[in-house]
């Protein structure tokens, strides 16, 4: 059995989505913590497993996950589905390992040091800025429809889904807006924004 930990509109409402389009809701038990949002308000619950309190965790047995990209990457090749990950040792696969590491180590990060207003030469060397990120989401959907080429993929989930919680940072570029809003137009993204505004609503109560 599979255990995620997880906080209603959050980080860990991409690995719930996932768990949606893979269809394995019956084999995953989703435990619900709080956390601190960066609004201000939650707290750091006790009952969360995580290091730092945050979300998302899955368990599997006694192995225990966190960090988004390794928990999609988990579930993919537990739960083959075509197209939600290319097949391990293809040519796609290298291409998909690359966008899932390269969100959390490049992207997220300048996107939110750009959001907060930091500018460093040390940060543009190491880690590039929002015109490069921009520049390597068009090449790659000048190609195709989705991050890689035709198929929908858990690389589409996790690289859109900036865009999704802060409008914001949506950059004034044809292909990508497409793209966003392809994402969040799959039934798969409003079930999931239906389950966690219905938790959201009973812990309101």
């Amino acid at each position: 059995m599979l255990t995620l930990i997880h906080a209603p509109m959050s980080r860990s409402s991409r690995v719930l989505w996932l768990i949606d389009e893979l269809g394995i809701e019956s084999q995953v038990d989703v435990k619900l913590v709080d956390i601190v949002r960066y609004d201000g308000s939650g707290r750091s619950d006790p009952a969360n497993p995580h290091p730092e309190h945050k979300v998302p965790v899955l368990f599997h047995g006694d192995a225990m996950f966190s960090e988004t990209a390794a928990i999609l990457l988990y579930l993919t090749a537990l739960f083959p589905k075509p197209g939600l990950a290319p097949k391990p040792g293809s040519v796609p696969y290298g291409a998909f390992l690359t966008w899932m590491f390269w969100y959390g180590s490049v992207m997220e990060p300048a996107l939110i040091l750009s959001g907060a207003g930091i500018s460093h030469p040390y940060i543009t060397a190491a880690i590039r800025g929002v015109p490069e990120i921009n520049a390597r989401l068009q090449d790659a959907l000048s190609k195709g429809p989705w991050i890689l080429g035709q198929d929908f993929s858990a690389a589409d989930m996790l690289l859109h889904s900036p865009y999704a919680w802060f409008a914001k940072a949506l950059p004034d570029d044809p292909l990508i807006c497409d793209w966003v809003a392809r994402c969040q137009a799959r039934p798969s993204v409003q079930r999931t924004r239906a389950k966690d505004q219905a938790w959201l609503a009973t812990k309101a109560q």
